[in-house]
């Protein structure tokens, strides 16, 4: 049996209009959250021009010309963008009946490409049960047909399996949003014995310890350490006249000091140093889960995430800044700065 995605209604209307207005195809990417019973969509972004296109105003007449990487970027910018819990579950074409027959091709390679690009930048680790479907929507802008397909990210011989897609009105209107505050002091050494310090490797080797101790670290909710398969909701007062409870919980406390782990010490080693990187500050983070009897370890799950995102997604930022400005082919060191770099959030 295959996959069932509930979509935001205005979707359709969505992906209707942009049929009407790019011949012969036209792509984008689909943004929504995945749970173990059901998967839900609630945007569709389409691929932005290239500089050239809006100039000439050309439109490709071929799916060969599917600039994947360029699609595969945007997708990195939009994942970039998201709160927690959302994320990059598929791609779209919208395509003339005449170019129909290769869609499913050109769209497993997209969504191939993605998930490469995407899990090259991420630090967290996915979960066994993780669900590693994404969706491969298929529309021919004459019939209006709609063909939903997916393919299993993790096995790249993955053939494509049929899904259904069902539009549901005010899908995430009542879906609960997470806030919490984490503030990071991350201290990184600089070892004396590399003469030259790669900016970005050591930042990054950093951040890898740093997000190891966040999925450690144990999670507050409401002031309680709830079980992971516990409903989130359970204990929570419905508001006064209405069946809904609260759509926000913002008294989440985030404990890195405490583990959850293997209860194994840490071997601790002495190293000379000539240097060093210190990133502190304060990140606000937002999470949202879907309302259909979502589990605590959901929640945290987003959360965690999203932290650990956010921090990865500034210094990526400042990194690409200063590749602007030093230049493409010069490598970013730390001796270009000081022995001593700091980064406040």
């Amino acid at each position: 049996m295959g996959r069932t995605y509930f979509v935001e209604e205005a979707i359709g209307q969505y992906l209707s209009d942009l049929s009407t207005k790019f011949k012969p195809y036209v792509t984008g990417l689909l943004i929504g959250q995945c749970s173990s019973q059901r998967d839900y969509v609630i945007r569709a972004v389409r691929t932005p021009p290239k500089e050239e296109q809006k100039e000439g105003n050309t439109s490709p007449s071929k799916l060969e010309s599917i600039d994947e990487e360029w699609i595969t970027a945007h997708a990195s910018q939009v994942s970039r963008m998201l709160p927690g819990g959302l994320l990059v579950l598929g791609v779209f074409i919208i395509a003339t009946p005449e170019l129909s027959k290769d869609s499913q091709n050109a769209l497993r390679k997209i969504i191939f490409s993605i998930e490469k690009s995407l899990t090259k930048r991420r630090l967290w680790k996915p979960a066994e049960e993780e669900v590693s479907d994404r969706a491969a929507l298929q529309v021919c802008s004459a019939t209006k047909k709609i063909v939903c397909r997916t393919y299993d990210v993790q096995d790249p011989k993955s053939s494509a399996k049929p899904a259904d897609w069902k539009y549901q009105s005010a899908l995430s209107a009542s879906w609960l949003s997470l806030d919490c505050t984490v503030n990071v002091n991350i201290h990184i050494p600089l070892l004396a014995t590399s003469p030259n310090h790669d900016l970005e490797k050591n930042t990054k080797n950093g951040l890898h310890r740093w997000s190891k101790q966040i999925e450690d670290s144990v999670f507050l909710i409401n002031g309680q350490v709830k079980d992971d398969d516990t409903e989130l909701l359970e204990g929570q007062k419905k508001l006064r006249g209405n069946t809904q409870y609260s759509t926000q919980i913002s008294d989440i406390k985030v404990l890195t000091q405490l583990s959850q782990g293997s209860s194994h010490r840490s071997t601790a080693t002495v190293q000379v140093c000539s240097g060093s990187i210190n990133l502190k500050g304060a990140v606000k983070c937002r999470a949202y889960v879907h309302n259909n009897k979502p589990k605590v370890k959901e929640a945290v799950q987003a959360l965690k995430r999203d932290i650990i995102n956010t921090l990865n997604d500034r210094c990526e930022i400042l990194f690409e800044d200063l590749v602007i400005n030093e230049g493409p082919h010069k490598k970013i060191c730390i001796c270009s700065f000081s022995n001593k770099l700091c980064v406040r959030f």
